[in-house]
């Protein structure tokens, strides 16, 4: 009988194998446990909805006020004028980066009592403003 070669040979063009990836590796109890809690979700759904109704009444209301800016209109927030005379076409950027560092820190420190409470707030304020924004547009 002819003896065969147990030993697996490889093509020369075929694909060098490797071991098992980082997340096919068994994780210590302790490692496990660390990963589990740095990826659980601890966020409710009513506050993803208040953050993302946030970061997008922000995006409404830049472009809302760029087109009452060029309708004629003029800015009355001190702070976003000099904001703008400043940052001039990117401006968008200041205010962008503002509000999501404010909307993150907020986010983290959900667990406080009053927190929520003005995480609504900011969400009303912003509602009324665009919507406000949208009756000069319309009347203009």
């Amino acid at each position: 009988m002819e003896k065969t070669n147990l030993t697996r040979q490889t093509e020369p063009n075929s694909a060098p194998e490797h071991g098992p990836s980082w997340h096919q590796r068994k994780l210590s109890g302790k490692k496990a446990s660390w990963l589990r809690n740095c990826l659980a979700v601890r966020y409710r759904p009513d506050l993803l909805i208040a953050m993302t109704l946030i970061s997008g009444l922000n995006i409404l209301d830049y472009f809302f006020t760029m087109v009452i800016l060029d309708q004629g209109g003029k800015e009355i927030n001190p702070f976003v004028q000099s904001a703008m005379e400043t940052w001039g076409d990117h401006f968008w950027i200041w205010k962008f980066s503002i509000v999501s560092l404010n909307v993150i820190l907020l986010c983290l420190h959900s667990k406080f009592k009053y927190v929520k409470k003005i995480i609504l707030g900011i969400c009303l304020v912003y509602l009324a403003t665009v919507l406000y924004q949208i009756r000069l547009m319309a009347f203009h």
